[in-house]
């Protein structure tokens, strides 16, 4: 599968997603090539450069009451209004993109962009009051009215009635795509679209190097810059912004995000490096200008290591104390004028021969030769054609001091040696791991026929003589070129070469973990079922745990079924099933998974438990012995026993997968590969968004849910998330999405992120609002017209000042409140209604369906949503919001767990058997599959290919992932080692 690219730069096209939740089928399977180094720290885990949030740089101070305007751009036919609030300054740029003879294709934006960007550095004052001014008179402007969503444009905008400071205003900058360029092709920006000023200017542009690293369209960078900057989340961007990050996955937004925080973790070092060194007064314009052109720690390493504080100098500093710089400069430009004589002092150390002064000479020329641009980037690009490989060898010294298990371990790579084009990503972590515990050696091996080929071109070409140079001169010169490369060049080659197959290793592996992760979060639940949740166990016995199909612990016990008291037990478990009318079992696979196992099947193959048909599964436990002992869990099961905690969360894990994982830290899952080796930073950060994107697409029902799995949707937080607790207890639950205004620290950027995956069930609002109707009828005494957002206001007394008491708010609910609809689309979903003549009763019903079918077949969804002077992608939204049943949930389209009456042995397997399995984990060398017999058998990677991948089902990404059944063959037993090898025959 690693053939299979991640993402290739291709013509966008518009496309329709079938349905919300296409950004989870859209996932990439191997690593970018092009993304560029990161820090080489083989013994430090995690990079000091990931430390650097993209909160805290990319926030740009306030302007004071200066309204927070949010990113707006229309389509080719409408007014574009662009928010720039990038470090200090906010700029908005209003464009008449009405006249369409104006139009400027995306090269010459760019070239205006770069333009502007060096006059804005000349004068940034200046600029910054002429931004203030444009921001305060479009704030003047927006007051007047307030728009409805995608209507954002110049003499249209339709005037509605006033409504709270809640109000959005983003949905324009959906217009992007739709008239003026239908193929998704970048339409036309401000003139300054592109200029996306830093914190810290760089020669280089931020905006170019992402595009370059990411592979991804320079149009498409700027508006993730700008939308990250805006403090958008991965979910709100993939299901409301789509048109603007051209359908990108949430995988890839990650990888985006990760790159812009690495340039912007460079800029910032070396920002404070130059302080630094100006500090210490070594500074010169030739070292600034190195220092501004660095992309990447190693290159800023490499230049700033000479100036470190504490450093005794290179030998080519100490050279130049001497005085020998000119001498070296005068070699290179008028050789036939030097006479090294000259410089021989025969009282100073270093001057006193001839030979010391040639021997600095050299130094210096190295030196130069080392840092000079032109020379690194020949070098890079000749490695890039040439063979070169990493070795690894056992350390002469592992033997003393590292354990035999340990070394044996990594047999593979005591003799090791790969083309670095060629090595696999979980080699490279192998690798380092081994060099980390001291048992290999590991470098990397460049080939003699590179440094001739350098060192020839250098005499031809960048580093020849401008004059005749005597032979003695040339040797001088020579000399200076081996010594550069051999002590110089190679190591700094050998650090970038290291670092990017780490960099490149690491974020597969968490990219890897991710998938798994996600696949595991998504796994279909099994609702309306009663479950016995087991924790097996030896001589403290099998904890059990009988929960609802609400998750209520409806019985815990304790039984001893490995101790010879299995026959006595039997009655007891029967018992229990009987009673609570229970035929499902889940047994953890944890101590003594497989003795209990097999006594749950030799019961249910004795037909014991008659007259109930009992099947049982086996589920992963990984995390549920550390839950059972956090402050949540005690919270929420207070007074019961650790170890009976862990088999009610046993049984949760099949009844409701996302709302019991989501309580454990997402890297005790144990779903991933390498994941010690890797950073932790990006590890946490990776995992904690891929959660936060299964549980807002999936949705919550605000009145029901748990603080922990509220906590997870985007825009929220735990204090957040509590506030919403604390005000749904106090006040009831809550009738629409409008009441999510009055939580406490739930701003208007908040309520922007989460509305849309917050959903409010009609059928348990209808008895509460109209009992609370009929206990209001009697203090109305004055209805207000009913708002958009569902709300009568009654003014019971109305004075100079407001008085919070002499409003009644009459709440009605509102049925788009269940869908996956945004509240800023709200007036389009009416609209869109009033067309066919659908009515707010009939969503989620199949005539609702029917009619919005026809419609469609009608008038197509393109003339559909110009009409509605929306994107296809909004109306896509808002048309599977409609249609989609009250109680839809995406996951019932994936896998559910494996239930089974019998077991089989290790010993029973054949070579040629096909059975079937469930995927347990996924690595970058194989998957690996449960088939029943107390061991994963592993299907080699090269084994899964795409054809033998379904064609019909969805799929979350190019690989398996946990979960999902498969149908194997065995092609290899190995019981002494309890190896299994299968091949892989289809995905069921």
């Amino acid at each position: 599968m690693s053939s299979l690219p991640r993402r290739a730069k291709v013509k966008v096209q518009a496309v329709v997603s079938k349905d919300e939740f296409s950004s989870l089928s859209e996932l990439s399977s191997a690593s970018e090539d092009d993304k560029e180094d990161s820090a080489w720290e083989p013994q430090k885990k995690v990079p000091r450069s990931r430390k650097q949030p993209v909160a805290k740089e990319s926030k740009p101070k306030r302007v004071p009451r200066v309204k927070k305007t949010t990113l707006q751009i229309n389509d080719g036919s409408e007014g574009v209004a662009v928010k720039e609030e990038l470090n200090n300054s906010v700029a908005i740029a209003n464009v008449d993109l009405e006249d369409k003879k104006n139009k400027l294709d995306t090269v010459k934006t760019l070239k205006t962009a770069k333009a502007k960007r060096k006059n804005s550095s000349q004068s940034p004052s200046g600029q910054r009051i002429k931004k203030l001014k444009v921001v305060e008179e479009s704030n003047r402007a927006s007051t007047a009215e307030t728009p409805s969503t995608s209507t954002l444009w110049e003499g249209v905008c339709k005037k509605e009635e006033s409504e709270d400071d809640f109000t959005f205003g983003q949905s324009p900058l959906k217009k992007m795509k739709t008239e003026t360029c239908p193929q998704g092709q970048p339409v036309r920006f401000p003139a300054n679209a592109n200029n996306i000023k830093e914190e810290v200017e760089m020669n280089w542009d931020i905006v170019q190097v992402l595009s370059e690293r990411t592979n991804i369209e320079l149009w498409v960078c700027a508006n993730i810059i700008r939308l990250f900057n805006d403090d958008n989340t991965i979910p709100f961007i993939i299901r409301y912004r789509k048109e603007l990050i051209n359908n990108l996955d949430a995988d890839s937004l990650r990888e985006v995000r990760q790159t812009l925080e690495e340039l912007r973790a460079v800029a910032k070092k070396v920002h404070s490096t130059i302080q630094k060194i100006k500090k210490e007064g070594k500074m010169s314009e030739c070292l600034l200008k190195a220092l501004l052109n660095c992309k990447t720690f190693e290159e800023l390493e490499h230049v700033s290591a000479p100036y470190k504080t504490g450093s005794k100098g290179t030998k080519a500093q100490r050279a130049k104390q001497l005085g020998l710089e000119g001498a070296a400069k005068t070699l290179l430009e008028n050789p036939g004028e030097l006479s090294l004589l000259s410089y021989i002092r025969p009282n100073v150390k270093g001057l006193s021969a001839l030979q010391d002064i040639e021997t600095g000479v050299q130094h210096i020329l190295a030196d130069m030769i080392a840092k000079d641009k032109d020379t690194l980037d020949f070098i890079r690009k000749l490695c890039q054609n040439r063979y070169i490989c990493i070795q690894s060898s056992l350390a002469k010294v592992s033997s003393k001091k590292v354990n035999e298990k340990d070394v044996d371990k990594f047999l593979l790579y005591q003799n090791f040696s790969c083309n670095i084009r060629n090595i696999q990503h979980h080699q490279i972590l192998a690798i380092n791991r081994g060099e980390n515990l001291k048992i290999l050696t590991v470098k990397v091996n460049i080939s003699d026929g590179v440094k001739n080929e350098f060192c020839r071109w250098c005499i031809q070409n960048r580093w020849r003589p401008r004059g005749f140079a005597r032979p003695e001169l040339m040797k001088i010169l020579h000399n200076s070129l081996d010594d550069s490369f051999k002590r110089l060049i190679y190591p700094l080659l050998c650090r970038e070469f290291r670092a990017k197959l780490t960099s490149d290793a690491e974020k597969e592996s968490v990219l890897m973990f991710g998938r798994n992760l996600r696949q595991l979060l998504l796994t279909s639940p099994v609702p309306g079922r009663t479950l016995m949740g087991v924790d097996p166990g030896y001589k403290h016995g099998c904890k059990l745990a009988i929960i609802s199909p609400t998750s209520q612990i409806l019985h815990t016990d304790v039984v001893y079924l490995h101790c010879g008291q299995g026959f006595r037990e039997a009655e007891k478990i029967k018992r229990l099933l009987l009673n609570f009318n229970c035929s499902t079992v889940v047994i953890g696979n944890g101590t003594a998974c497989r003795e209990t196992e097999a006594y749950f099947a030799d019961l249910i193959m004795k037909n014991y438990f008659a007259p109930l048909d009992v099947v049982y599964c086996i589920v992963s436990e990984a995390g549920a012995s550390i839950y059972s002992v956090s402050p949540e869990a005690n919270k929420e099961m207070p007074g019961l026993d650790p170890n009976l905690r862990s088999a009610v969360s046993i049984a949760r894990r099949v009844q409701d997968p996302l709302a019991e994982l989501v309580k454990i830290e997402p890297k005790h899952i144990g779903v991933g590969m390498y994941q010690h080796d890797v950073s932790q930073t990006l590890l946490k950060a990776t995992l904690d968004s891929v959660v936060e994107e299964c549980v807002s697409f999936v949705g919550v029902d605000i009145n029901i849910c748990s603080e922990v799995l509220l906590r997870h949707i985007a825009g929220l937080n735990a204090n957040r998330a509590k506030n919403i607790i604390e005000w749904r207890e106090k006040n009831g639950p809550f009738i629409n999405r409008e009441q999510l205004k009055k939580v406490k620290g739930l701003g208007p950027k908040s309520f922007q992120q989460c509305a849309g995956f917050i959903r409010i069930n009609q059928d348990y609002i209808r008895t509460f609002c109209s009992g609370q109707q009929t206990e209001s009828a009697s203090q109305v005494q004055e209805v207000a017209v009913t708002s958009s957002a569902g709300v009568e206001v009654t003014n019971e007394k109305q004075g100079k000042k407001k008085n919070k008491t002499a409003v009644n708010v009459v709440l009605k609910p509102n049925p788009l409140d269940q869908t996956c609809i945004h509240p800023e689309s709200y007036d389009i979903a009416m609209r869109f209604l009033s067309f066919f003549r659908g009515t707010l009763c009939e969503i989620g019903k199949p005539e609702m369906e029917q009619k919005i079918n026809s419609f469609l077949e009608k008038d197509g969804i393109e003339k559909i949503a110009e009409s509605l002077q929306t994107t296809v992608h909004t109306l896509q939204v808002i048309i599977d919001g409609l249609s989609q049943p009250e109680s839809f949930d995406f996951r019932t389209d994936f896998d559910k767990p494996d239930f089974k009456r019998s077991i089989v042995c290790l010993e029973d397997l054949q070579v040629g058997t096909v059975l079937t399995g469930k995927v347990e984990n996924a690595t970058l060398f194989g998957i690996f599959v449960d088939i029943g017999v107390g061991r994963s058998g592993l299907i080699p990677i090269r084994n899964v290919t795409e054809a033998k991948l379904s064609k019909t089902k969805k799929r979350r990404s190019l690989g398996l992932g946990p979960g999902e059944r498969v149908e194997v063959q065995v092609l290899n037993i190995d019981i002494p080692r309890s190896r299994i090898t299968l091949d892989l025959i289809r995905v069921l």
